[in-house]
This record gives C-alpha cells, sequence and structure tokens, in this order.
C-alpha cells in the first residue's frame, strides 16, 4: 500500500483526539505479562523465533567494512557448529557501508537495514535527508530506518514530521521491488516524554505510511521498554482494524538477553496477536541480544552453556 500524498484532514485534532493512555495501567499490565513463564518445547521456539527477528546493528563512528562483513557472516550463519540455527532478520549500518552488507548478504535472504535522514538526530534539511535515503537505497539497502523530527513533533508541528514520512516513503520507491525499501520510523521514545506522545507518534507514522515504527535509535536513554512496546504494540492493532493495513513494530536499545526477548514475545502475543510473530511484523533491533540467544539456545540442546567466549563478540 503506498503512503497517502497528504495529510487527513484536522491531523491535530485526531491525534489529539485519540483515547489517553493510562499509564499506570500499561505499565502494570507490561510488567504482569513480563512475569509469564513458558515451558521447555515452547522456550525452543521462542528463542529461534527471536532469532529470526534480529536487526543486527552495528552504528558506530569507528565501523569498518571489515567489521560489516563480519557481521554479516554472522547474521547467516550466527552458530557456526550448528547450521540448523536460523538466520536474523536483518543486518543494520550506517548508508556509506550498505554496499559492503549488499554485497555480503546477496542471495542469502537477511535484508539490508540502513538508517537515515541524519539518524541519531535528525538534525539537517529534508533535502539532505532525502539525498541520505536515496543514497542508502542506491547502495542496496531494502529497509531505510528514518528518524522523525522530535522537536517539531514536541512542538505540536505535526504536519511537519507527517510531510516528511511521506517524503522519505517515496525517496525509499516501492517496498517489496527491486530499488525499493520498507520504511521504518524511528519515534525516539525516550525523547517523547509521555506515553500519550508514544501513541500519538505511532499512529501519525502509520498515517504518513510507514511499514514500521520502532522504539528508539539506541544512541538515547531510555530507549526500548515493555510499557512504550505496549502502547505501540495496541496502536498497530487498532490502526489494522480501522485502516486495513497491517504495520510492524520494532523495539530497539537496551535488550540484551534471552529472557528480555521472551518476554516481547509474550507482549506481541497478548496485545498485538499472533499475526505479528514473525519477522516481517516484528523485530528486535540489537547488536549483544544475539550471544545470549545462541547460547540459551545452546544450554537448551545440550544442557551445557557454551559460554561467552564462543560466540563472536559484535
Amino acid at each position: 500500500m503506498s503512503a497517502p500524498t497528504q495529510a487527513i484532514p484536522e491531523l491535530r485534532g485526531f491525534l489529539h483526539g485519540l483515547p489517553g493512555v493510562d499509564r499506570v495501567g500499561a505499565e502494570a499490565r507490561a510488567a504482569m505479562l513480563a512475569s509469564r513463564s513458558i515451558k521447555t518445547t515452547a522456550k525452543q521456539w521462542a528463542l529461534d523465533t527471536a532469532i529470526s527477528m534480529i536487526d543486527l546493528t552495528t552504528l558506530e563512528g569507528q565501523d569498518t567494512p571489515g567489521k560489516v562483513r563480519a557481521l554479516c557472516a554472522k547474521a547467516k550463519r550466527p552458530d557456526p557448529a550448528d547450521p540448523a540455527a536460523p538466520m536474523v532478520a536483518a543486518v543494520c549500518v550506517y548508508p556509506d557501508l550498505a554496499h559492503v552488507a549488499a554485497a555480503e548478504l546477496k542471495g542469502s535472504g537477511v535484508h539490508v537495514a540502513s538508517v537515515a535522514t541524519a539518524f541519531p538526530s535528525g538534525r539537517t534539511s529534508l533535502e539532505v535527508k532525502l539525498a541520505d535515503v536515496k543514497y542508502a537505497v542506491s547502495a542496496g539497502a531494502d529497509e531505510v530506518d528514518m528518524v522523525i523530527d522530535r522537536g517539531a513533533f514536541l512542538a505540536g508541528d505535526y504536519q511537519l514530521v507527517f510531510d516528511e514520512i511521506v517524503a522519505v516513503k517515496q525517496a525509499c520507491g516501492p517496498a517489496g521491488q527491486a530499488g525499493g525499501a520498507h520504511l521504518k520510523v524511528i519515534l525516539e521514545t525516550g525523547e517523547l516524554v509521555t506515553l500519550d506522545n508514544v501513541r500519538r507518534a505511532s499512529w501519525l507514522a502509520m498515517l504518513a505510511g510507514a511499514d514500521f515504527i520502532k522504539t528508539s535509535t539506541g544512541k538515547v536513554t531510555p530507549a526500548a521498554t515493555l510499557p512504550v512496546t505496549l502502547v505501540m504494540l495496541e496502536a498497530v492493532r487498532d490502526f489494522r482494524e480501522s485502516h486495513g493495513r497491517q504495520v510492524g513494530v520494532k523495539p530497539a536499545g537496551g535488550i540484551r538477553t534471552a529472557k528480555d526477548a521472551i518476554r516481547y514475545l509474550v507482549l506481541v502475543n497478548e496485545t498485538a496477536g499472533e499475526d505479528w510473530l514473525d519477522p516481517r511484523w516484528f523485530r528486535f533491533g540489537a547488536s549483544s541480544l544475539l550471544n545470549d540467544l545462541l547460547m540459551q539456545r545452546t544450554k537448551l540442546m545440550t544442557g551445557r552453556y557454551s559460554g561467552p567466549d564462543y560466540f563472536t563478540l559484535d
């Protein structure tokens, strides 16, 4: 489904007309769901599913082509000793390294994701942002993670944020086709202050054509949290019901352990439903998470830990 060409009438009125979020209730529900345990057979499925949902990420100033190649090798074969271990969903890099990832991952089924629009701040002109997106896509990225203008959003200039997402969506080209990319819109929820703002930003991004809504850049604290992700999952669930289009969710930043990942999977199942328990609709933005999932997977299969030194550091 293509992005709309103009905002819905009375965008501000619509966003401020959304039901308010009960912060205490959201936190209590997230905590309750996080306390649930799962059986051994379900845990095996959960670990493999979580691995398949990872956007394996390196977004540092010291990134090199060699580091990206090593990350791509790990993405395709997370556990060198076990070819049955699933591949991750994508490798996420800066635009200037997207061509390296694209060459390494060609034909593997692992996606190439690239951050754009002056990540992580978003503080530049729309012209520069669109050039950033087009550069990433031309380099081989088939997924683009953009950041919204949080300053404009917090100042109440929703139309500006909407129009930028529409323009970036168009710059991505037709998603799922050659030369096109899916668009993940990063809300940077740690800067949005309230859960009401998280709900409004989620709906704004979806109305503008986002294929995914993402919590964070990973550069701001707090990053992903269960209550924030709960609100976003409610938003995509309600958006599909009202608009007939399914949108994915990607929590990113601070998710480091298998236990954390399983908590999010329970949250997805109980909030949005089973339809979202698929890498097409739910992702983890992470780097260190994969190693813990692999260690827990080995423990479940062999009865012993392989130890953190067994797997490469990212």
